[in-house]
C-alpha cells in the first residue's frame, strides 16, 4: 500500500470516528481528532510540499486568531491551565492542511454522522430507562450532549433529503431512524436551549434546499419533520420543560426569582450587559469578570446566584463582558468564515455539465448547519467553553471542507 492510500485511510477512519463515536464513548470525539493529529504529524513531509487551497488558509487563519483570543484567558495570573483551549485550536491547524492533501471520502462522514445520531438516542434511552437518570447526559453534561445529538440528527436529515434517490430502501430507513434517535437523545437531555437552534437552522436549510433540489422534496421533508416533532412532543419531559420555562420566565419577571435555570440565565445576561457597557472595548478579562462579580455581590448590587458559573450562558455576551466588542467580532468571524466556505454556491455544487452534484450539496449543507447550530446553541449556553463543543467544531469543519475539495477536484488532492 502506498503512503498516499495509507494516509487517506487514516483520514477516512478519523472522519468516521469523530462523528460516529462522538456520543458513544467518554470523549468519543477525541479519538478521531487524535488519529487525525497523529496522521498530520507522520505525513508532514508529504502535505507540507503540497499547495493548499485558499479555503484552508482562511479556516486556519480564523482558528489561529481564536487561539490567540483564548490565550488572553491567562490574564495577569499566568494560569497555564488556561492554555488547554487555545492548544486545541493550534493543534487543529496541521490537521487542516493534512486533510487537504489526504482528503476523506464523504461516505465515511455519512456513516459516522448517522451512527453518531443513533448513539444520541440509544444512550439517552439507556440512561433514562435503565439507569433511571432524570436527564440523559451521555458522558458530558446534558446540554452539550443534547445539542450535539440534535446537530447530528439535523445532518442525517439533510443527507436523507438531498441524496434520497441514491440510497437503497434499507439505507433510507436507517437514516430516518438515525434522525429520530438523534431527536430522542435531544429530547431526553431536556436541553431546551438547543431546540432554539431549530428556529435558525430549519428556515435557512429549507430555503437552500428549495433553491437547489426543488420545493417538492422540501415539502415532504417538512411533513416528515412535523410528524417527528409531534411524536417527540408526546414525550412527557418535553411538555414539562416548556411549561417549566414559561413559569420560570414569569416568576423572574414578577418576583425577580433567579434561583431557577431561566432565572439564572436572565440574571447573568443582565449583569454581563451592564458590565460590558462599562468596558466595551477591552472587556474585563476572565479573572476581572469573576472578581468584579464577587465585589458586586458583596456590595449587594447583584444577587449571589451570578457566582454559580464562570460564564454568562450566552456565547456573545460572555465574550462581550470578557473581551469587549473585538472579541464579539472575532466570534462572528469564526462562525461567518465557515458559513462562507460552505455556502452552496453554483461553483461548489454544480459539475462541469451544470448539473447539481448531490454529494457536494450535502457536504455544503452539513457544513452550513454547523455554524448556524452553534450560533443557536450559544444563545443559552457558552458552547465553546466545553471540550466537546470545541473539538467537534474544530475537526468536523476541516473534514467536511476537505471532502468537499476532494469532490470538486475529482481526486484526493487540493483544488
Amino acid at each position: 500500500m502506498t503512503a498516499q492510500r495509507w494516509f487517506e485511510r487514516c483520514a477516512n477512519c478519523g472522519a468516521f470516528m469523530l462523528a460516529g463515536l462522538a456520543l458513544w464513548l467518554p470523549s468519543g470525539y477525541s479519538y478521531g481528532a487524535a488519529l487525525l493529529l497523529l496522521t498530520a504529524v507522520v505525513s508532514a513531509p508529504w502535505w507540507c510540499r503540497s499547495p493548499a487551497p485558499r479555503a484552508a488558509w482562511w479556516l486556519a487563519l480564523v482558528f489561529a486568531c481564536m487561539a490567540v483570543l483564548w490565550m488572553l484567558d491567562m490574564d495577569a495570573t499566568g494560569d497555564w491551565g488556561s492554555m488547554d483551549r487555545p492548544l486545541k485550536y493550534l493543534l487543529a491547524l496541521p490537521c487542516i492542511f493534512c486533510l487537504m492533501r489526504f482528503a476523506p471520502h464523504a461516505s465515511c462522514l455519512w456513516t459516522g454522522i448517522a451512527l453518531g445520531a443513533a448513539g444520541g438516542g440509544l444512550i439517552g434511552l439507556y440512561q433514562t430507562q435503565w439507569q433511571g437518570l432524570s436527564r440523559a447526559n451521555g458522558f458530558t453534561n446534558a446540554i452539550q450532549y443534547g445539542d450535539l445529538s440534535l446537530l447530528l440528527a439535523l445532518m442525517s436529515g439533510l443527507l436523507l433529503l438531498v441524496q434520497y434517490r441514491r440510497w437503497q430502501p434499507w439505507q433510507r430507513w436507517l437514516l430516518a431512524l438515525a434522525v429520530l434517535l438523534g431527536g430522542v437523545g435531544s429530547a431526553l437531555s431536556q436541553s431546551r436551549g438547543g431546540w432554539l437552534a431549530l428556529v435558525l437552522v430549519l428556515p435557512v436549510s429549507a430555503w437552500l434546499l428549495a433553491r437547489t433540489i426543488g420545493p417538492r422534496r422540501v415539502c415532504w421533508g417538512l411533513c416528515a419533520l412535523l410528524l417527528g416533532v409531534v411524536v417527540l412532543a408526546q414525550m412527557p419531559v418535553v411538555g414539562q420543560r416548556f411549561d417549566q420555562a414559561r413559569q420560570e420566565v414569569q416568576t423572574y419577571r414578577e418576583m425577580g426569582d433567579d434561583s431557577s435555570s431561566v432565572g439564572q440565565r436572565l440574571a447573568h445576561w443582565r449583569l454581563a450587559w451592564e458590565m460590558g457597557r462599562e468596558r466595551p472595548l477591552t472587556g474585563w478579562g476572565r479573572t476581572g469578570y469573576m472578581q468584579e462579580k464577587v465585589r458586586r455581590v458583596a456590595a449587594g448590587l447583584v444577587r449571589p446566584s451570578v457566582l454559580t458559573f464562570g460564564h454568562v450562558h450566552n456565547e456573545v455576551l460572555d465574550l462581550f463582558v470578557k473581551r469587549g466588542i473585538f472579541g464579539v467580532l472575532l466570534l462572528l468571524l469564526f462562525y461567518g468564515t465557515a458559513l462562507a466556505l460552505f455556502w452552496p454556491t453554483a461553483a461548489r455544487i454544480r459539475d462541469a455539465t451544470g448539473k447539481i452534484d448531490k454529494e457536494a450539496l450535502s457536504l455544503c449543507l452539513v457544513g452550513v448547519s454547523m455554524p448556524l447550530s452553534y450560533i443557536g446553541f450559544g444563545f443559552t449556553q457558552v458552547f465553546l467553553a466545553h471540550n466537546s463543543g470545541n473539538m467537534f467544531y474544530l475537526f468536523m469543519c476541516p473534514l467536511v471542507l476537505a471532502a468537499l475539495q476532494r469532490r470538486r477536484s475529482g481526486g484526493p488532492g487540493p483544488s
